[in-house]
């Protein structure tokens, strides 16, 4: 991991000695020959291709998937999912070779437009983040774990959901972020030691809406915070992946799969249901409860311990598909 460390550190010097050069080039007078003011350049392009591609070596393999329960409630539809292809982001680095966009598709009507804003060639360029039904959705504890970053003081900005906005997004805001780091890539964020050298991230947080910090304990099913859009990304929505490692930056990433949903495919719409992501949480503490007293009625046991059963079981995929568009 120390390796990928230095090699993403070395990756950001490069550019940023690159920027430095032209516009010293520009505003005063040249440090370096015209062609070796692009090595810097140069140099980035081979380590950022090397990173992308370097992954965990169970990528292609048959490497279990580690299961865990959903991070929230409600309809929503995969983007960018590892079910279609992996890397499902097109790339290794940040460990999000087996992650996932998720964004939010309410039920409508007949006749009435879908509950989420479509992309548009030109008009509007950009919409305010509550026109989108994922935007302030409520984010929950994949499994019982402990916080080791979070945050949150980055603003959310307008969507990039038209060409012009998106064209700026990747040439221009993504290139700047790429260069500040990790942190400006996925923005506000949470990531969760689940154990076992497994932590889940959850990337484009709302500002200012986390329930927890570094160093709390969080029980499976317990509200951490909500969805936003800060970050590099195009609309509101929530980017998840499991990793081997508390740093993005030095992490590899770890497959999953949801509790009773599985793994979305692109497009696929899925449905877990709020109360027995509350059911979730009532029956662990039961089961705790049970532990702690050996006096207590067997059938109460017995009781205790099926109810996670049933909540395993509270993720529903019904199999339409959704609108697929960008999601960083």
């Amino acid at each position: 991991m120390f390796v990928r460390k230095a090699m993403m550190v070395l990756y950001r010097v490069c550019w940023l000695v690159f920027v430095a050069l032209v516009l010293v080039g520009v505003l005063a007078e040249p440090l370096l020959p015209f062609g070796l003011t692009f090595v810097p350049a140069a140099l980035a392009v081979v380590i950022g291709f090397t990173l992308s591609r370097s992954g965990p070596k169970e990528a292609l393999g048959d490497r279990p998937a580690v299961e865990v329960d959903p991070p929230v409630t409600g309809r929503w539809s995969a983007l960018n999912s590892p079910a279609d292809k992996v890397p499902s982001h097109g790339t290794h680095v940040y460990g999000q070779t087996y992650a996932i966009d998720i964004v939010a598709e309410p039920e409508t009507g007949d006749g009435e437009p879908p509950a989420r804003p479509p992309f548009r060639l030109f008009w509007p360029v950009a919409r305010r983040n509550r026109d989108f039904p994922a935007f302030g959705a409520p984010l929950l504890a994949v499994a019982d774990a402990t916080v080791v970053r979070a945050s949150d003081g980055q603003r959310d900005h307008l969507s990039r959901n038209s060409l012009p906005a998106l064209a700026y997004l990747m040439l221009i805001e993504g290139a700047v972020r790429d260069m500040l780091g990790a942190r400006r890539i996925i923005g506000n964020h949470v990531i969760l030691d689940l154990g076992e050298g497994t932590y889940a991230v959850y990337a484009h947080v709302q500002r200012g809406s986390l329930e927890v910090k570094a160093g709390d304990t969080v029980r499976a099913g317990q509200e951490i915070g909500r969805v936003g859009n800060s970050g590099n990304t195009t609309e509101p929505h929530l980017h998840f992946h499991l990793m081997d490692g508390p740093d993005p930056d030095a992490a590899r990433g770890v497959p999953f799969t949801w509790r009773g949903v599985g793994v979305p495919a692109n497009g696929e719409t899925f449905t877990v249901d709020a109360v027995d992501a509350v059911d979730a949480v009532d029956a662990v503490d039961a089961v705790d409860a049970v532990e702690a007293k050996d006096t207590v009625d067997e059938v109460v046991a017995v009781d205790a311990v099926k109810a996670p059963d049933r909540a395993g079981e509270r993720g529903v995929r019904d199999g339409r598909p959704g609108v697929v568009g960008g999601a960083g």
